[in-house]
Parts: structure tokens; sequence; C-alpha cells
């Protein structure tokens, strides 16, 4: 009995400490979209700088924020983005207004007649590339080389006796 408790109380103190930890989310000056033409068929590629517009045919493109995490974390690139279309007597109407996840593109991804928007990623120009992670192969103690077999596969010659 006296382990039970143990456990329940060590669950509730993880609880209250808000679980595990998480790396905080990378803020990026830069936000990378794609963007259909459903007319001629082209995908283009574009970045835009955080709180500048872009126009993508007639639509005007705003990203507000745009966070991603780092290499080891779970992939979570994220965006809130505001988008515009030109109408034809000069006035703006709003017909995207909300969060593009990079990861799931068809979740709220702007859906226009004629166009078709949504995130790819976000990058920091100024942030230093962190290392990707690459596990070290593992040696076993049975394969064991020898001296001459690295390059050419080669034994040693031994001396003439």
């Amino acid at each position: 009995m006296n382990t039970l408790l143990r456990t329940f109380f060590l669950a509730v103190a993880v609880s209250l400490a808000g679980g595990p930890a998480h790396a905080e989310a990378l803020k990026n000056p830069i936000a990378i979209f794609a963007g259909l033409d459903k007319i001629t068929g082209q995908i283009i590629t574009f970045e835009i700088g955080i709180d500048e517009t872009k126009r993508f045919g007639s639509l005007n493109v705003r990203p507000r924020v745009c966070n991603s995490r780092g290499v080891t974390e779970e992939p979570k690139t994220t965006a809130f983005v505001e988008v515009d279309e030109n109408l034809l007597n000069g006035k703006l109407r709003r017909i995207f207004n909300g969060w593009m996840f990079a990861e799931s593109p068809g979740l709220n991804a702007v859906e226009h007649p004629v166009y078709d928007v949504w995130l790819t990623g976000c990058r920091d120009p100024n942030r230093k590339p962190e290392p990707e992670f690459q596990p070290q192969p593992e040696s076993s103690p049975d394969a064991s080389v020898e001296p001459g077999d690295e390059s050419t596969g080669e034994t040693p010659s031994q001396p003439d006796q």
C-alpha cells in the first residue's frame, strides 16, 4: 500500500509541475510559402518577412509570426497569417486570418477559387544552423580491423622467411 501512495503522489507532483519540459519555439523573421495558380497550374515558392505584405495573384499575404522548433524537437512550424483579396472595386476583403501549420498544409491552407497558399517553413538567416543529430555507429568487439584493411582491403605483407 505504501508503494501505491508514493506512485500516486509522484503522479500528482508531475502533473502539477506541468509535465515534461519542451523547448521554446524559435521565432523567425521570414515565413516561406507555396502558392498554386489554378489557372496556369504553376506552383511557386516565396518568402515574406514578418509584418510585411507580398502579393500573390490577387491576394495579399501577410505573416504576423512564424515559429519553428529545433532539430531535436518534434517538427512544429506554425505561422499566424492574414490574407486579403484585392477586389475589382479597389477594396480589400479578408479571406483568411489564422494559424497555418507546415506539417499539415491541408489543415489551414488558403483555398481561393483561383489561388491556394500554404505555409512550407520559417527561416532566420542570422541563426547558426544546428548540427544534425547523427547517431554514432556501434562498434562490436568481433569486428576488429587488421592494419592495412581500411584503405586497400589488403593484409599487411609478411617478411619472407
